[in-house]
């Protein structure tokens, strides 16, 4: 039974992925839309079922023929075969030999284009079919019967008036721009049809409220360009409004660039571009009749997509990494993992010491820290008084810091060590030795870190050691140019001594002020900031130990159960997968904390609430310090708002969803408890109350409080 709903779907999803979308809904409205024209939606719908069950037979990717990428060019020649011929004998023959040779096209264009992280698009279709037309155009006989009708008519020479019945009436009453809006759509379906658009604006709108807006504004610019240039004095095609104005607009501005302004400003230029492509070739195809078809839109978009992967960085016209086939959540995931995601960004360092410690200069601080070494720390530590020193604080032994233990901010092999320099006394400095002792340690290519100012003699590692984060590299001294004991901490990018620095953040760190505690993270330390690594609470990191091979079952009060398994993906992401329903839950542990970082399937999934509940659990007994962070904009219970959201989301957003929480730990265990609040305007609402019990370094439950609603889950078995 699921193999044959997984079938469906993947049938469903041939279809709404010739708008770049996976909603059902718009699949559904293609595959009844595509029906308008009988021999067109039975040959579209059977090169569809008969693609996928080849491409299954011979092994390819599942993923791609679950989500219709393998099918979807088929069901194009499919839909093109109906427009184009009557049926006979020879038509099912042909199309049977067409829909193979699609097959194979799609599967060697999408491999050879896929290693440059290229879309094939409507490539695969449109060459078979040039070859299908040219063959039966040819002296010698196919046996194809091609249509006389009016879309044949409009897609080779231009707009017609051929108009009667229900299209007739609708336009007459509908204004011009709006019926030829409706007809442009229906054409990438090889129609001409107002009602068939109709109902396919309403499938987009349903998809997405941005690709809709990029439907409108390329319709609207595409007919003021014509105007402007009169390239098309009668009007421009329906099929060109459509298949290659309209929809490069939607690809380039939605689908392969995170939307924003800046990627409507492409989507527009992608039309006068269309323009060009779409008159040289139309002039060049004429010689042997042939369509230009979708053609202008593979070759803008392939074109601008791989000129942007050029680039050396980013900048503010980001390319979507990971598809979620809606631009609302490709926007909303990347502006989410934007500020969570520093994780993947960032070799994760600590602070080289236990404790609390003062940053005495910071980077490009007034004392020594300028020029190409101006991106250091120097660390003190300070009693309540703000003193370094007990009184007098005349020998090196009289400041706080002085011999105390110097650790690894991060794994990697020790590469340089210096030991035998005299700490100075107060006051003196030895510019000649400037560094003083000090260790150097690899922690990947062309990425190192220093301390410095080291005490003689305390080194305890030697070059050529690996060590582990916190392991010991030697005491807090004075040497160098040092005049009273501190520790120097630097990254730079080779091994040498003098290197100069780099900028470059600690990845979490207790900041106290006023006896309140805050933690940061991916931040640099600020001078005068009292800064100390994070305490960790062994039992919360053991409870949230998600290893490969993890299996949970839950059980929720009111009977449902569900069980669970933790894989890592191919880029070696650790995921957590409900074999009951299907959902697909994404997260990080990084030792001090885990979190969350996306979720796929039904929000009925007791992982969902899961998600929800643990979406980030710092490992430590943080009462008094809540943790904060955000969730998804696509999160937001009031679904009327989100779709007001959607519609300016690429240019201002006045949704913000805050999730904080903070962990109590007592002799029944820990408590994580959290609380989701949805911020429109300024204004707060609270949304759930959530908690999750660990007993003993295990997972024990997890409860949710939502608009009157309660969830409560418990863990059984646990491998």
């Amino acid at each position: 039974m699921k193999q044959i709903t997984a079938f469906i779907k993947s049938v469903v999803s041939s279809y709404s992925v010739l708008f770049f979308s996976q909603n059902q809904i718009l699949g559904i409205i293609l595959l009844f839309v595509s029906f308008f024209n009988p021999v067109s939606g039975f040959a579209g719908l059977g090169c569809v079922v008969f693609s996928l069950i080849v491409c299954r037979l011979l092994k390819f990717d599942g993923d791609n023929l679950q989500l219709g990428i393998y099918s979807f060019n088929c069901l194009l020649l499919g839909i093109a075969f109906g427009a184009f011929y009557n049926v006979n004998v020879m038509f099912l023959l042909w199309l049977f030999v067409a829909c193979c040779a699609v097959i194979v096209a799609t599967i060697i264009i999408s491999t050879r284009l896929g290693t440059q992280g290229l879309p094939m698009l409507s490539l695969p279709f449109v060459l078979v079919f040039w070859l299908v037309l040219l063959a039966s155009n040819s002296i010698f006989a196919m046996g194809l019967q091609q249509k006389d009708s009016y879309l044949l008519e409009e897609i080779y020479a231009g707009p017609g008036n051929h108009m009667a019945g229900i299209e007739g009436y609708l336009a007459t009453e509908l204004p011009q721009f709006v019926s030829l809006f409706f007809r442009s759509l229906s054409a990438v379906l090889f129609q001409h049809n107002i009602i068939a658009g109709m109902l396919i604006s309403v499938g987009m709108l349903v998809h997405s409220r941005i690709a809709f807006s990029l439907l409108i504004i390329s319709f609207v610019c595409a007919i003021g360009i014509n105007g402007l240039t009169h390239t098309y004095p009668e009007g421009i095609s329906y099929y060109h409004l459509g298949a290659n104005f309209m929809m490069a607009a939607v690809a380039t501005g939605s689908f392969f660039t995170i939307p924003s302004l800046r990627s409507y400003l492409l989507a527009i230029l992608s039309i006068p571009m269309g323009f060009l492509i779409i008159n040289g070739l139309t002039g060049f195809m004429s010689v042997h009749a042939l369509p230009v078809f979708s053609l202008p839109f593979c070759i803008v978009n392939i074109s601008l997509l791989y000129f942007l992967k050029l680039r050396h960085t980013s900048g503010k016209l980001q390319l979507v990494v990971f598809q979620h086939y809606s631009p609302e959540r490709n926007l909303y995931q990347f502006l989410n993992q934007e500020e969570r995601l520093n994780d993947l960004k960032y070799y994760k360092l600590n602070l080289p010491f236990m404790g609390y410690w003062t940053v005495s200069q910071g980077y490009n601080g007034n004392i020594t820290h300028k020029g190409d070494w101006g991106q250091a720390l120097d660390f003190v530590i300070s009693d309540d008084e703000h003193n370094t020193f007990q009184y007098p604080g005349t020998l090196p032994e009289h400041f706080y810091c002085f011999n105390k233990p110097v650790l690894a901010c991060g794994p990697g092999v020790v590469e340089q060590v210096v030991n035998n320099i005299e700490d100075n006394a107060i006051g003196k400095e030895n510019l000649k030795e400037n560094w003083g002792n000090t260790v150097v340690i690899r922690h990947a290519a062309d990425f190192y870190s220093k301390v410095s100012h080291l005490k003689k003699n305390s080194v305890k590692v030697k070059p050529g050691d690996v060590v582990k984060t916190g392991d010991l590299l030697g005491l807090c001294g004075n040497s160098g140019r040092s005049p009273e004991p501190h520790l120097h901490f630097q990254v730079q990018a080779t091994p040498y001594i003098g290197s100069r620095t780099l900028s470059y953040p600690i990845s979490h760190y207790i900041s106290r002020a006023e006896n309140k505690n805050r933690l940061i993270s991916h931040t640099i330390p600020a001078e005068g900031e009292l800064v100390g690594n994070p305490e960790i609470d062994t039992q919360i990191k053991k409870a949230f130990d998600f290893q490969p091979g993890y299996i949970a079952s839950l059980v929720s009060e009111n009977g449902i159960a569900e069980d669970w398994e933790v894989f890592k993906d191919a880029l070696g992401q650790s995921y957590i997968y409900s074999k009951t329903t299907g959902a697909v839950a994404y997260f990080i542990n990084n030792g001090v904390m885990f979190y969350f970082t996306s979720f796929y399937g039904s929000k009925k999934s007791l992982l969902y609430n899961f998600y929800l509940a643990a979406y980030k659990v710092v490992f430590s007994n943080n009462e008094g310090m809540p943790i904060t962070d955000k969730l998804p904009l696509n999160e937001t219970v009031n679904k009327f708002l989100l779709r007001l959201q959607d519609v300016i989301a690429p240019f201002y957003r006045f949704i913000n969803i805050n999730y904080n929480n903070y962990n109590l730990v007592n002799k029944n265990g820990v408590s994580i408890t959290s609380k989701i609040h949805t911020e429109i305007a300024g204004k707060k609402n609270e949304e759930a109350e959530l908690s999750v019990y660990v007993d003993h370094g295990n997972l024990i439950s997890f409860s949710i409080n939502s608009n009157g609603k309660n969830i409560t889950a418990k863990w059984g078995t646990k491998n």
